[in-house]
């Protein structure tokens, strides 16, 4: 009877966690298109989050390595970086990954992305007590130097799992 209670309070308490709404909402996601042998790139987007909430971690299967990095100048040298700590996303306000700053770098490439691809992308977050929520983004790649790249696409691409 014991175990039967546990069950079912388990089955309910999932069936409610899987039915909430996500905390973080992914708008206007994309990556840029490759050109031939180019072996990295990168993947932009807007994140909001309801709550306070970091982004701590980063995967996609087309790359061998997906890192958060950093964009900034230092002593008029543009830097890029790693941000190993996550990105923090302070409850309502949108963050922007966008080319020249905050990114998603997609590393050792295992073919190329053209142009109207779709390019999945893992983000997971960490809220306040530290429960995890992940999420897979569809981002559309967009071509190299064209002016619509860093123009929003019309649709949001993202898929809520856990």
């Amino acid at each position: 009877m014991k175990q039967l209670l546990i069950s079912t309070l388990l089955a309910f308490t999932a069936s409610a966690w899987a039915q909430a709404p996500a905390n973080v909402e992914v708008k206007d996601a994309w990556v840029r298109a490759t050109v031939a042998q180019q072996k990295s790139t990168g993947a932009f987007m807007q994140l909001s989050a309801r709550a306070d909430t970091r982004l701590v971690e980063v995967s996609s299967p087309i790359a061998g390595v997906v890192e958060l990095h950093e964009m900034a100048m230092e002593q008029d040298v543009m830097r890029m970086r790693a941000v190993k700590a996550g990105l923090a996303l302070p409850a309502g306000k949108p963050v922007e990954l966008k080319p020249g700053g905050y990114h998603v770098m997609l590393m050792d490439l295992k073919g190329p992305v053209k142009a109207g691809d779709v390019v999945p992308v893992t983000l997971v977050f960490e809220g306040q007590g530290g429960q995890r929520e992940t999420l897979l983004v569809k981002a559309t790649a967009r071509p190299l130097g064209n002016a619509a790249a860093a123009a929003p696409a019309a649709a949001d691409h993202s898929q809520h799992k856990h």
